[in-house]
């Protein structure tokens, strides 16, 4: 009889999307079950994934909120022990987040082994409180600011999380960047307002210098706004917003002004696109920050800082890693060089194998 998991997640794209790729390594050897919240489920194909939504308070410590998010705690914790009862699950993986709290909790209430999986550089909260509960944690590294010493014994390093799909559009020519700048915007799963109005006058001073081709995922309240500035100034450009497939965009992007969540990061990475990083000022611990030094620290970006934020700066920023290429074609080769063993046999044999042990 094959082993039940449950993965628990929620909250953003950036916790969702790892959620499914567990869930598709997994698929052929276990039984797989996926539990999300109603944010979450915003970011998932309900065609392809079945699920169920346990919802979860934000776990908030403000003294007038506090009794109502206990109470809600309590419920959450009950309404996920009668699930993990009721499909018998043995093992659960929580993707992190205050959304896998409750289903953590419960699941070491019944003695059901927990993983957790941390992919950015600062350890979530979340995580850092079920680490102690927990049997091992799937990280991209162990280097992790503010992991517990005494758990990180517990840490199995893993390559980047990919949703199978991209292993399957690797075979492709970028266009150079002398020839066609083909920008690519990303504001993350919920898109983002720096990113939709205050770079504008950038792209439009590097349009009337070069060939450009825009890609940019915009909130959806901002699309028609969008549609106009670009129509208005002959920008060539494809609008999308979550839902939609990147896959085709980072195919053809040569350059990318990104945020910096885990995920966003790990696919620019294997599609070889060096990338400006704006990293979220107000993401928890400042981890969008330390994601992205990460990749600085191996030669593979440029940072900008949100709080710093000029778009003349941005725009002599663009120009010169377009003028100096020496640095652009390094980047490129030193993406390239942690990319080219990200597979997904090797990532579903350790994961697999992890998940086996006794």
């Amino acid at each position: 009889m094959k082993k039940k998991i449950l993965i628990s997640s929620g909250g953003s794209g950036g916790h969702v999307i790892p959620a499914i790729t567990f869930y598709d390594h997994l698929k052929e050897n276990y039984e797989v079950f996926l539990t999300l919240d109603k944010r979450g489920s915003k970011f998932i194909n309900e065609k392809k994934y079945d699920f169920e939504i346990i919802s979860s308070p934000r776990l908030s410590f403000n003294i007038i909120q506090l009794p109502f998010t206990l109470i809600m705690l309590i419920i959450s914790i009950i309404k996920s022990i009668f699930f993990l009862k009721k499909k018998n699950i043995n093992i659960l993986i929580g993707t992190g987040g205050y959304m896998s709290v409750p289903v953590c909790i419960a699941a070491k209430m019944l003695n059901i082994t927990i993983y957790l999986f941390e992919p950015n550089m600062v350890i979530g909260r979340a995580n850092k409180f079920l680490a102690k509960f927990s049997k091992k944690i799937f990280c991209y590294s162990k280097e992790i600011i503010n992991f517990s010493e005494k758990e990180k014994s517990k840490i199995v390093i893993i390559d980047t999380l990919l949703r199978k799909e991209i292993y399957n559009l690797n075979n492709y020519t970028k266009e150079e960047i002398n020839n066609k700048i083909n920008l690519l915007i990303i504001g993350g799963s919920q898109g983002a307002k720096l990113f939709d109005q205050k770079i504008k006058k950038s792209i439009l001073d590097l349009s009337k210098k070069y060939k450009l081709m825009v890609y940019h995922q915009a909130s959806s309240l901002d699309l028609s706004d969008l549609k106009f500035f670009y129509s208005e100034n002959n920008i060539a450009i494809k609008l999308f917003n979550f839902e939609e497939n990147i896959f085709e965009y980072l195919k053809e992007a040569n350059l990318a002004i990104t945020r910096a969540g885990a995920s966003t990061l790990s696919e620019l990475t294997f599609f070889r696109v060096p990338f400006i990083a704006i990293p979220y000022r107000f993401a928890t611990d400042n981890h969008q920050l330390e994601n992205a030094i990460n990749y600085q620290k191996k030669d593979c970006c440029w940072i900008f800082e949100e709080k710093e934020f000029d778009q003349n700066k941005l725009t002599t920023l663009l120009i010169n890693i377009i003028e100096n290429k020496e640095d652009y074609l390094n980047k490129k080769k030193n993406l390239e060089k942690i990319s080219y063993q990200n597979t997904w046999n090797n990532i579903n044999e350790k994961i697999i194998s992890s998940i086996n042990e006794n």
